[in-house]
């Protein structure tokens, strides 16, 4: 019976990481659709988004199927309420690929980017293909080190968000109010991506420590190893 609980916990970890792939392959989509005006592409990423949702309702499904049959205690439990909000982080990452993934197919067929900020708009998708994966592997893992570095990567993306608000507020800012508007709410939902993915690396620390988790911090935990 135990053997059976502990393969159901390990499914809902599967399809966690499984979600993060899917996650990271619409934001992958929804940048080049971004910054190629590709229309197919941007359909695509939004279609999409139901596989995601899917899987999230799947984990919870099961999240709450474990719970009613074993009635877990300690880490146990912390592993399917953790679940439930991993999932629920993930599914809000798939949304905000969408939503760029929406802007694009607005302005289609021109750019919501102006050729000034594409390199920036460059850097914030890789770098939030780079913290999905990472969040992906510490869910497989475990690994507190790894979510510390989520945490780093995440620093990465509010430096570039604040770097493309100088630029929007400059003087020098010329392509009028539309696209300040267009280029500030995408670069808002980079980084709301990337908030996210520090959130489910916290959400893993207190599975691994039980600290709470409004109070961790997942580099002072690897600080203190």
């Amino acid at each position: 019976m135990r053997e059976a609980y502990h393969e159901m916990l390990d499914a809902v970890s599967d399809d966690l990481v499984e979600m993060t792939r899917l996650v990271q392959s619409a934001m992958n989509r929804a940048t080049q659709a971004l910054l190629d005006s590709d229309l197919a592409l941007a359909e695509s990423v939004i279609a999409g988004d139901d596989a995601i949702d899917a899987l999230a309702s799947k984990v919870e499904a099961d999240c709450f199927q474990v719970s009613a049959r074993q009635q877990p205690v300690a880490t146990d439990l912390r592993i399917i309420v953790a679940s439930l909000r991993i999932s629920a982080s993930l599914e809000r990452m798939g949304d905000l690929a969408s939503h760029i993934a929406k802007a694009a197919r607005l302005r289609y067929p021109n750019s919501a980017v102006p050729a000034q900020l594409r390199p920036t708009f460059q850097a914030m998708g890789a770098v939030a293909q780079n913290v999905v994966a990472k969040t992906g592997s510490v869910i497989a893992t475990k690994d507190v080190t790894m979510a510390a570095d989520v945490a780093r990567t995440d620093e990465e993306m509010d430096r570039l968000h604040k770097e493309l608000f100088t630029t929007v507020l400059s003087p020098s800012w010329e392509y009028g109010v539309e696209a300040a508007v267009d280029v500030t709410l995408l670069s808002r939902f980079y980084e709301r991506f990337a908030d996210h993915a520090v959130t489910i690396a916290k959400r893993v620390v207190y599975v691994a420590t039980g600290e709470p988790y409004a109070s961790v911090d997942p580099e002072a935990i690897v600080d203190s190893l």
